[in-house]
């Protein structure tokens, strides 16, 4: 059964968030993680006013190949970040336990994820390895999102819900279709890439803890 995790980890705690480092009030969201050549490629949005020195910090890190600008939106701007997360036990924890990523976003002190498991056991790995590791992680809220007490939304996150019901009451699933992702995006604030974005992961959460789940019980 699957269990959403919400935890903490210091900026320096961990390698992507020391590469993706931001100065003052800056804030780093990561949208997604694409499997690309072997190894994943992080998306992420980042505002205007601290890009240009986020990149240039970005591309001295010796584990960054190359930071590309995919899109510009109001006042941010998607990148595709390409690394060698070899360095980075914490991701590396991550990967190995086939754990998905739902929402993180940093700041220059700390990052917040959220993350689903597949199993308890694989949370009780997870928890074994970041200690053995020495990797300052702080878990904020455990919950089964199938169980009605223990977590709103079957584990969607508030802008996953939001953007779910608002694309489904105007019509994005409706044929034709009665908005676009565009119109979705200027809605919300975000590139219309975020948007699709944030709908795949709201799908995939919805339907893994209710039709999946479902399938597993006796």
């Amino acid at each position: 059964m699957t269990v959403i995790v919400e935890l903490t980890i210091p900026s320096e705690g961990f390698e992507l968030g020391r590469i993706l480092s931001v100065g003052g009030a800056g804030r780093v969201t990561l949208e997604t993680m694409v499997p690309l050549g072997g190894r994943p490629i992080p998306f992420v949005r980042v505002k205007h006013d601290t890009r240009d020195k986020f990149t240039r910090r970005v591309r001295k890190h010796a584990a960054v190949s190359e930071i590309r600008p995919l899109s510009t939106h109001n006042d941010e701007v998607l990148y595709a970040l390409d690394w060698d997360p070899s360095e980075d036990a914490f991701f590396r924890m991550m990967l190995d336990g086939d754990i998905a990523l739902l929402e993180a976003s940093g700041s220059v002190d700390r990052w917040g994820f959220e993350l689903r498991f597949p199993s308890h056991e694989t949370l009780s790995e997870f928890q074994e390895s970041y200690l053995e590791k020495n990797i300052d992680v702080t878990i904020q809220r455990i919950y089964n999102p199938t169980k009605p007490d223990s977590g709103p939304w079957y584990g969607l996150t508030p802008p996953q819900r939001e953007t779910l019901v608002y694309a489904v009451e105007n019509g994005y699933y409706s044929l034709p279709r009665g908005i676009s992702t565009k119109d979705l995006g200027d809605r919300f604030d975000i590139s219309d890439q975020a948007v699709t974005e944030r709908l795949r992961r709201g799908i995939t959460t919805l339907v893994s803890n209710t039709v999946l789940e479902l399938e597993d019980e006796p």
